[in-house]
């Protein structure tokens, strides 16, 4: 199941760069400056907005993981080290961007990506939003 979400992810990411002749949507614009007590439980904004990227496709959208990585930083370990992980491999792809690599990068944002929505699922907080 996991590989599967895996896959399911690395293909939206990758078709979502793949749309040559429509016009690209406005990037969602990143939250403002998360305190604690707006995430109650903690956690909670950062799982949903990466749930809704993965669920829109729009990972490789600017900001968006800006955002995420933003909002882990009042939740527990788990999200906040997923929020992380997924922030590095968002980072790396970016960097690669034109390189032979670039490809496996982007891959690693996906499957980053479904590393945080399992965490998000095993705290709980998948739902949320």
């Amino acid at each position: 199941m996991r590989r599967s979400l895996s896959v399911s992810v690395s293909m939206m990411i990758l078709m979502s760069g793949c749309s040559a002749g429509k016009p690209e949507a406005a990037p969602p614009t990143p939250s403002p400056a998360v305190t604690a007590a707006d995430d109650q439980p903690p956690g909670t904004l950062a799982c949903g907005q990466a749930v809704a990227a993965v669920d829109a496709a729009s990972l490789m959208t600017a900001g968006v993981v800006t955002a995420i990585q933003q909002a882990g930083l009042t939740a527990d370990a788990p999200v906040a080290d997923a929020a992380n992980r997924l922030n590095d491999a968002y980072t790396a792809a970016v960097a690669a961007h034109g390189a032979a690599d670039e490809p496996d990068k982007v891959a690693a944002v996906s499957a980053a990506a479904a590393d945080m929505v399992q965490v998000c699922r095993d705290s709980g907080l998948e739902a949320v939003g």
